[in-house]
């Protein structure tokens, strides 16, 4: 370390010594801005190329979580009170799902359930989405409340027709 200082004071010592006291000098020197090693333009493209490695990680889904991917029925669901929820799959992203409807959008990954359920979440917004056999909702889980409910595709709708039709026996049949 006192090597490289002395090494440093070597090489800045003509410089302080070849500099003059005349004031116009000074003044066309604070007038020269130094030019930036780095342009703006490479900081945003680093940042962009690191954002997308960043979401290339997360984009990882484990095969268990990619299989459930594929149970997902994707598509307009109509869901109760007229509303609607439209899923599609994130062309970019395999496994990660788009859903959206009146006032909300959110991007979704599946997540392993213990009760059988199809469970996708955004853990930024706070929202899931639970897909069972005859019926999906979409739930806030920081607001507390269900944001869509009932939703079905056709072949959810199939087996909510068949539950009405041909009821399961209840444990005192």
């Amino acid at each position: 370390m006192p090597t490289f200082l002395a090494a440093c004071v070597w090489l800045a010592a003509p410089a302080v010594l070849a500099q003059s006291t005349d004031q116009p000098a000074a003044k066309k020197a604070a007038v020269a801005k130094a030019k930036p090693s780095v342009s703006r333009t490479d900081i945003r493209s680093t940042a962009n190329q690191m954002a997308t490695g960043i979401m290339a990680a997360e984009a990882a889904l484990e095969p268990m979580e990619l299989a459930i991917a594929e149970q997902v029925h994707t598509g307009v669901l109509r869901c109760e009170l007229g509303a609607s929820v439209t899923l599609t799959n994130d062309p970019q992203s395999p496994g990660y799902f788009n859903v959206q409807g009146k006032n909300f959008r959110y991007r979704m990954f599946p997540v392993i359930s213990s009760t059988g359920a199809i469970r996708l979440e955004d853990p930024k917004a706070g929202a899931v989405w639970l897909q069972l056999s005859n019926k999906s909702m979409l739930m806030n889980q920081k607001a507390g409340q269900r944001m869509a409910d009932e939703c079905m595709s056709p072949a959810q709708l199939t087996v909510a027709q068949t539950m009405r039709d041909k009821p399961a026996p209840g444990l005192l049949d």
